[in-house]
């Protein structure tokens, strides 16, 4: 199985604001925005390389993005972690010792199908993501 970073999260309060910053000084240009209801969340892509940093924007008090931000400030919340089959991936993990928060896969941005690992054994909130096929 190839691992691969599929793209960085940063929680952010305002994803306008930080698109001039990652456009004017970076050189990125955004790639896009998506908002994805389940996580009551707006993304906003950025490709660097063969990953992207998604710019994380709450669209409601009760997002996990507007918890994280309230609780740590803005910044990175989460490493997404590329994967052939993340039901598979779910059982590894599990087989070895971690926490899943998502036992069985739930949909992401892109049509992606995603799960998180527990941050309590990897050190930082880790997402398995699977691309779809008509991506």
């Amino acid at each position: 199985m190839t691992r691969k970073i599929n793209h960085i999260g940063i929680a952010v309060n305002n994803i306008a604001e930080f698109t001039e910053l990652y456009r004017d000084i970076l050189g990125l240009e955004p790639a896009g925005e998506e908002i994805v209801e389940d996580q009551k969340v707006k993304v906003g892509f950025f490709n660097i390389g063969e990953s992207r940093i998604e710019l994380l924007e709450p669209t409601s008090p009760e997002s996990p993005i507007a918890k994280f931000i309230e609780k740590k400030g803005e910044g990175i919340q989460h490493l997404a972690i590329s994967s052939d089959d993340v039901e598979a991936d779910i059982a590894l993990m599990k087989s070895k010792g971690l926490r899943m928060i998502d036992e069985t896969p739930r949909n992401g941005a892109h049509g992606t199908r995603i799960a998180f690992i527990h941050p309590k054994g990897t050190k930082i909130l880790l997402e398995l993501t699977q691309e779809t096929k008509h991506h």
